[in-house]
């Protein structure tokens, strides 16, 4: 057995092998301890999990589980106008995700809405501001040819 001495702590290291668990840095075990992955498999197998008609308005926002990963809340966030479809399919998306993992990951679902309005304004006004700019700096460039092909590409980035 080697002893390591820190400042702060004093470390034994065993020659061999090790429990997987010390091999994982720090902020991973945090992850995994909180269900980082169950919500990581479930965003990726959402549209498999809840199909493709609900998943068009609809994601998985966040979950909520006790220590023992049993029992859990699915916070789920749903375009405003939509909330009637979920609602009426939320024991098949339970049925689904617990079967997925084998056991009972999910007890319940909580619906958060969204307009999905606001957001495409604010992404479209987002947009304009950033052509106005990238028209300026095009503008400035001195070779024709390559501001003419620069302003050509973003003209066709608005459509």
């Amino acid at each position: 057995m080697h002893y390591k001495q820190n400042n702060k702590e004093s470390k034994t290291y065993v020659q061999g092998l090790r429990p997987f668990g010390n091999t994982l840095p720090r902020g991973l075990k945090g992850i995994l301890k909180k269900n980082g992955y169950n919500y990581s498999e479930i965003i990726s197998k959402w549209n498999i999990l809840v199909g493709k008609e609900i998943s068009n308005f609809c994601y998985p926002k966040s979950i909520k589980a006790n220590r023992e990963n049993k029992n859990g809340t699915l916070f789920v966030a749903v375009e405003r106008g939509n909330e009637i479809y979920v609602e009426y399919s939320k024991k098949d998306i339970i049925e689904k995700i617990n079967s997925h993992f084998g056991y009972k990951l999910i007890n319940e679902i909580r619906l958060q809405t969204f307009n999905p309005t606001d957001r495409k304004k604010k992404e479209k006004y987002k947009n304009d501001n950033l052509s106005k700019k990238f028209k300026i700096k095009i503008n400035r460039i001195k070779n024709r040819n390559i501001r003419d092909s620069l302003s050509q590409l973003l003209e066709m980035m608005d459509r």
